[in-house]
């Protein structure tokens, strides 16, 4: 069997030999992700309460807006799932459907988060304002440049999917996208837990 050739059984995403491979690959890249964003949650942990002359987080932070952008999240992350399972039925058009739906939800989170920026530093909350603001606003705004780049591998995935098909390959890039969508929810459950569950009460 050649480098790169197909099985004929077996999970699309894994039909090529280097499959297998390229995803375990990518689990160590978000193995990594983790140490990255364990650093941040243990940086904002320090830095927690340390408002200076700044505005206190129970003052700003808002539950209807943690909680839409948490909904978008969660249910991008359901619908993504329901994408991988077309793909595993070998539907492309249902596929491409479940795609653009968790792009729309993600870009609604995005809108939610930088509208919840704008409005902070609006009142006075801004990265340079105290301690806090800075762990917070590093926190949650890697948190939305990940977002952000899932995005754009969203389109692009779709994309090809749209001119070359389901392939093996592009099978193996949606199966990859999905585990980093689902991370970035997962990450998100404990933003919404350790900063913005704990700061409105705290």
């Amino acid at each position: 069997m050649s480098e790169h050739a197909e099985l004929k059984t077996g999970p699309l995403e894994y039909r090529r030999e280097d499959g297998p491979l390229t995803i375990l690959g990518f689990w160590i890249f978000l193995a990594a992700e983790v140490v990255l964003f364990s650093t941040l949650f243990a940086t904002y942990a320090v830095l927690f309460g340390r408002y200076g002359d700044a505005t206190p987080a129970h003052e700003l932070f808002e539950m209807p807006m943690a909680l839409t952008m948490t909904f978008l999240l969660l249910v991008s992350s359901f619908t993504c799932g329901i994408a991988v399972h077309m793909m595993r039925k070998e539907s492309l058009k249902g596929l491409v459907i479940w795609l653009i739906i968790t792009l729309a939800l993600g870009l609604g989170f995005l809108g939610f988060e930088i509208y919840e920026f704008v409005h902070y530093v609006h009142e006075g909350a801004t990265i340079q304002s105290s301690a806090f603001w800075s762990a917070f606003f590093t926190l949650t705004g890697t948190h939305g440049l990940h977002v952000t780049l899932g995005v754009f591998w969203c389109t692009a995935i779709i994309i090809q999917l749209i001119r070359f098909g389901l392939t093996p390959v592009i099978a193996r890039k949606t199966f990859i996208i999905g585990l980093y969508w689902h991370f970035l929810d997962v990450v998100w459950i404990f933003i919404f837990t350790a900063v913005y569950l704990i700061g409105m009460v705290v």
